[in-house]
């Protein structure tokens, strides 16, 4: 890691970048002659008491003293921009993602969005904070707080890092209220027409506006298809429906999926295959089905979402030439 045009090494940051992205080296071990280094990239969130804070795109904060720096500077921000993907910020994808997958309820907060349905995933049971909540910040949580509360529900912010306009300050002020993250997602891009193209023929799928008994009976993300399941569902802009029928009438369908078409966004949520029909490519037919149908529709580019303990789900989405545009977390309330 170079920090300067000479190769030498300097400090070149201060307090006052504080916001900003920031590549930093630093000694380890117990001695300040050790030889041993460690690089940290990410935004610096804090400089306060001789201490840097540095949250890196994976939302993980970096505590450093600030005597044991041995170089630093800014850098620019990851673009969100690749070769074959489409530019997006990372605030256009949370607003696109969170009308493609409404909550049955929700409140404004200045600029953050509480949302709930019943606990029906923790997307449409958390808050969005997409700008300011127009108070202080610790008045805003006691809020969140107490509005999940009167729900019967714990109270969650999701907060995306990694891009350029993510929200790695406000992770690292829960960090230390001792907000907990418990869950990490990747929002991944592709360009739509890659998708539509990648079907075989070889698989019978059935795309309707309503959602069905049967793509119900396959989709095992809750116990019973309660109200605001329905609304989360089948909520959006432009929703679709896709089934493979199971081998068998009147068994479960063979695969799922479920696309919202958003101006040039397509999302794709709720793609289930039968565990006995994986690796047939059904998951593949599913998407390239709703792909054309939102090309119809005059789509431009596809994003879907992954949690990062999903090893397959990963494997598949690579395959099919989505990359990682950022990720988001799930923080939790400390429990008193």
């Amino acid at each position: 890691m170079e920090f300067t045009m000479s190769g030498r090494l300097e400090i070149r940051i201060t307090p006052d970048d504080v916001g900003k992205r920031v590549s930093v080296r630093s000694l380890t071990g117990a001695g300040d002659h050790s030889g041993k280094f460690t690089d940290t990239v990410g935004v610096l969130t804090s400089w306060t008491h001789g201490v840097l804070c540095i949250t890196r795109r994976d939302g993980v904060a970096v505590r450093l003293a600030e005597a044991r720096l041995v170089a630093g500077k800014v850098v620019p921000a990851t673009p969100a921009r690749r070769r074959g993907l489409p530019a997006a910020g990372a605030r256009e994808l949370a607003r696109v993602a969170a009308r493609a997958w409404p909550s049955a309820e929700s409140e404004r907060l200045g600029d953050w969005e509480l949302r709930a349905s019943g606990g029906f995933t923790r997307r449409a049971n958390s808050v969005l904070p997409l700008g300011s909540p127009g108070v202080p910040l610790d008045e805003a949580l006691s809020q969140v707080i107490d509005w999940y509360a009167v729900r019967g529900l714990p109270a969650y912010i999701q907060l995306s890092t990694g891009a350029e306009d993510t929200d790695e300050r406000l992770a690292a002020e829960l960090a230390e209220r001792g907000w907990v993250r418990e869950t990490t997602a990747e929002i991944r891009i592709a360009g739509l027409a890659q998708l539509a193209d990648r079907d075989d023929g070889t698989a019978q799928v059935m795309l309707s506006r309503s959602i069905g008994d049967a793509w119900l009976r396959r989709y095992q993300r809750f116990r019973q298809p309660g109200p605001d399941v329905l609304r989360v569902l089948c909520g959006g802009p432009s929703v679709w429906f896709a089934t493979v029928p199971g081998e068998e009438p009147g068994s479960p369908p063979a695969a799922i999926g479920r696309c919202v078409v958003d101006g040039r966004w397509a999302g794709f949520t709720a793609v289930e295959v039968d565990p006995a029909r994986r690796r047939e490519g059904l998951a593949s037919a599913v998407m390239a089905a709703l792909a054309r149908k939102a090309l119809d529709e005059g789509a431009s580019a596809a994003y879907l979402q992954a949690e990062t303990d999903n090893e397959g789900a990963r494997a598949l989405y690579d395959g099919m030439g989505f990359a990682t545009h950022h990720a988001y977390h799930h923080w939790r309330a400390p429990q008193h």
